[in-house]
């Protein structure tokens, strides 16, 4: 006839055994309260009278001070308050007549707090958030002939999580049914997409007798006589109130406020318009992109052939899975998929947030000059002349493709496809992976990163179109993501790429482990800053030493990346770079002329 919290009292007698128990108490008649402590469960002299307010504190310090093995088993205090919260907040929500707070030690902050006036759907709500509260329906079922009586609220069909929370209280204690909460499932199951599970509070009284408690070392899961006929009539009961439930379905979308309208990554600034006025000279700007360009002034010779296209027929290393017949690679995808985690569309949120329109309005109106550098590139917006980094611009296009594609990125196919395993020690050997004798052997770290590459495969394949598959037993990478039409990463520096996949991704929270698998791919595939690099196709053809000289050569690859940034990345940032706000204040956008100002000093001459 076990109907008590705890067990006759034994569970605080327990404690007292091994903790340093305190108990304060005083009556409404008691014109003071005492004060009784325990130690090693017995008592420290006699109770004490001391001030008090109404009512009993019991206070718990040192547990298992004196059992040391007990003590090396409990694990951190994070997980352990975690336990805790989750108990409390659970006999919070069954006793709405009572008024629970829960505080960690050292923090100003209340973990679980409901006030005594609250109702159980208040707690519910106070508790688990209304978007559980607003779902749930009240719940009763009661048998005469195995006197049981349940009540509680459980979610209804439009309600549905990957998580089954289900507090069960029998007799007003909380414990657990494994045969309880399996016929809930299969009920829930024919209503619920597969793999969601709902919410369920249920509240069972059944005669302390037919109660067995003792099936469980914490008395935690119970039975009871007669299970299979209770349950049998509790999944009946059930059916029949989500049958009732199920009248109308309620589908909740996000609206798209009007200020939103135009705040997406890939836009494009509206052109002004207005009457014809006349301008003076000193604001005259060049708007035709036929006028010449920088290269104009520097002494060049005559090549007899010149790469003027960028030509999608691979050389010794790629080729694309869309090509056009024109020989072009592209991106274009005939179904496009519509991405709706809610992990990307963070994502894509942070990314517009940190944008910056003034950089935008740059971009999108600005006339190519010319390439100071690899790294440097010169444009002109209306009377100014800036310097801008193309090398960092390129990283910032090159998030706002992997964020914009998610999902719907073409595929630059590898052939020869390259040994993981090849790849990786070739990244560890590389000076900028910073290897040392302290981190390990390089073989076994070439297994972690097929390892790590291989398990996640599938996922990079669907989301990024990274592909990797066993070449004649082999682990390889076989398809690269085409991220922009004519371009194609700098294969030098792939094995790079590879090993920090591996080692800087966190693969154990999806919204970490898209950004760090965008920063790592835009850095990749961003303008390489080394001699020598180019983002052409045509970097993958061999040169023959007999016929082509060591300055055809060298000639071939100035014009190859020259021709890259100018014709394929500078329209893309004219097109689509929404740049950071950073830009404008870490030098990567530098003005260094104005058309006004130079005519000023021309006057003074």
């Amino acid at each position: 006839n076990i109907s008590t919290y705890g067990f006759r009292g034994e569970a605080l007698a327990s404690i007292s055994h091994v903790a340093r128990l305190t108990i304060l108490t005083k009556t409404r008649e008691s014109k003071c309260g005492f004060k009784a402590e325990y130690s090693d469960g017995k008592l420290v002299g006699a109770p004490k009278p001391t001030a008090a307010n109404q009512g009993t504190t019991i206070t718990v310090e040192d547990l298992f001070f004196n059992v040391p093995n007990r003590l090396a088993a409990l694990r951190s205090s994070a997980e352990e308050f975690n336990k805790i919260s989750e108990v409390m907040t659970r006999y919070a929500i069954h006793n709405s007549g009572v008024g629970f707070t829960l505080k960690k030690a050292g923090e100003t902050g209340v973990t679980v707090k409901t006030m005594p006036a609250n109702s159980i759907l208040d707690n519910i709500r106070c508790l688990y958030g209304p978007s559980v509260a607003k779902e749930l329906i009240e719940f009763e079922f009661e048998n005469e002939r195995y006197k049981v009586k349940s009540k509680g609220y459980i979610t209804n069909v439009n309600y549905s999580v990957k998580k089954f929370t289900f507090l069960l209280f029998i007799n007003h204690r909380l414990v657990d049914s494994g045969a309880l909460r399996k016929s809930i499932e299969n009920v829930y199951a024919s209503y619920l997409p597969k793999g969601m599970s709902p919410f369920v509070y249920l509240s069972l009284e059944i005669d302390p007798a037919n109660v067995d408690v003792n099936v469980h070392p914490t008395k935690h899961e119970v039975f009871f006589l007669h299970q299979d006929s209770i349950i049998e009539k509790f999944q009946q009961a059930l059916e029949q109130k989500l049958l009732n439930s199920n009248a109308s379905r309620t589908f909740y979308t996000d609206r798209l406020l009007p200020e939103s309208i135009g705040a997406k990554i890939d836009f494009q600034i509206p052109s002004s318009s207005g009457g014809e006025k006349t301008t003076a000279p000193k604001d005259m700007i060049r708007t035709s992109s036929t006028d010449q360009k920088l290269d104009k002034f520097f002494m060049t010779t005559p090549k007899e052939s010149s790469t003027n296209t960028i030509n999608s027929t691979p050389g010794v290393g790629a080729q694309s899975k869309n090509e056009s017949e024109n020989g072009k690679i592209s991106c274009a995808d005939s179904e496009f998929r519509e991405c709706k985690l809610t992990s990307v569309k963070t994502l894509r949120k942070q990314f517009q947030a940190e944008g910056s329109q003034v950089a935008r309005e740059m971009f999108a109106n600005h006339t190519f000059v010319g390439c100071v550098n690899r790294k440097l590139g010169l444009f002109q917006h209306a009377t100014k002349l800036y310097l801008v980094n193309t090398h960092t611009a390129s990283i910032q296009l090159f998030k706002q493709l992997l964020l914009r594609d998610f999902g719907n990125i073409g595929v630059i196919k590898l052939n020869p496809a390259p040994s993981l395993k090849e790849l990786a020690l070739l990244g560890l050997e590389n000076p900028e992976a910073g290897w040392s004798p302290d981190d390990g052997d390089k073989t076994e770290l070439a297994d972690f990163v097929i390892s790590t590459l291989f398990k996640h495969r599938e996922m990079l394949d669907d989301y990024f179109s990274l592909q990797m598959d066993f070449v004649d037993g082999v682990e390889s990478v076989i398809g690269l993501p085409l991220l922009l039409d004519d371009y194609c990463p700098w294969l030098a520096g792939l094995p790079l790429y590879i090993l920090r996949l591996a080692t800087e991704v966190d693969y154990t929270d999806e919204v970490e482990c898209f950004r760090g698998f965008i920063q790592e791919t835009a850095r990749f595939y961003a303008v390489p800053c080394k001699s020598g690099a180019r983002m052409d196709l045509d970097q993958h053809k061999s040169q023959s030493k007999s016929s082509t000289s060591d300055d055809q050569i060298k000639d071939s690859e100035e014009e190859g990346w020259k021709f890259t940034i100018e014709h394929v990345l500078y329209p893309a940032f004219k097109k689509i770079l929404l740049p950071s706000q950073a830009c404008l204040t870490d030098r990567s956008l530098l003005q260094i002329a104005n058309l006004p100002d130079l005519y000023k000093v021309f006057e003074r001459c």
